[in-house]
């Protein structure tokens, strides 16, 4: 996947991925096509090509493109408010997470309810990670520990796929999938502060 340089490039880039999520919003994974993409935005395939190889790079992309917006509501929709413990701090954040998916039916079929690809980098999901992070040393603090990135990337992970299983199993987010990824959350973060000292 080239990434654009010149203005114009970025402009058809974002029409291409503009134009999959107005099709993931409405259809399955398997309508995004190159030919139905290229379609719909009114490109010749070989403008879409130039810029995405094969509709995985496209997913990829959008994947990205989510997750930063996820990561936009979660730093605004946490600003400001507190928490006393460390599992509210992680139900503030979980119930954010949540509310993006449920205004955003294409990112909750692309990340939650897909299982086989394109995965989450790690990277993306760093960016969600230090977010929660943050949020809890603001609000709570955090004794030293080690590798703090790196627990509340396991967090992170955690977050997602249990809102992912719930998704699976029931269609829809529930405050039992909530419920639960609060719960796993906590008791790992809760387990990994125990073992430091």
């Amino acid at each position: 996947m080239q990434k654009p340089k010149q203005k114009r490039s970025l402009v058809r880039t974002n029409k291409i991925l503009d134009t999959a999520e107005l099709i993931l919003n409405e259809e399955n994974l398997k309508a995004l096509t190159i030919a139905r993409i290229s379609q719909d935005a009114q490109l010749k395939r070989t403008s879409t090509y130039k810029f995405f190889e094969t509709p995985e790079e496209i997913k990829i992309a959008l994947v990205e493109r989510y997750i930063k917006r996820c990561n936009k509501n979660l730093i605004s929709g946490l600003s400001g408010n507190n928490n006393q413990d460390y599992a509210g701090c992680l139900r503030q954040s979980t119930e954010i997470i949540r509310d993006f998916f449920l205004l955003n039916p294409g990112a909750q079929k692309l990340i939650l309810e897909n299982t086989v690809s394109p995965p989450i980098s790690s990277k993306n999901l760093n960016l969600i990670a230090e977010t929660i992070l943050k949020h809890t040393e603001k609000t709570i603090g955090l004794p030293n520990m080690f590798n703090k990135s790196g627990v509340f990337l396991v967090i992170t992970q955690i977050i997602f796929s249990i809102l992912s299983l719930n998704t699976k199993e029931n269609s829809s987010l529930t405050d039992v999938g909530i419920n639960e990824a609060v719960r796993s959350a906590n008791s790992y973060l809760l387990s990994c502060l125990a073992t430091e000292g």
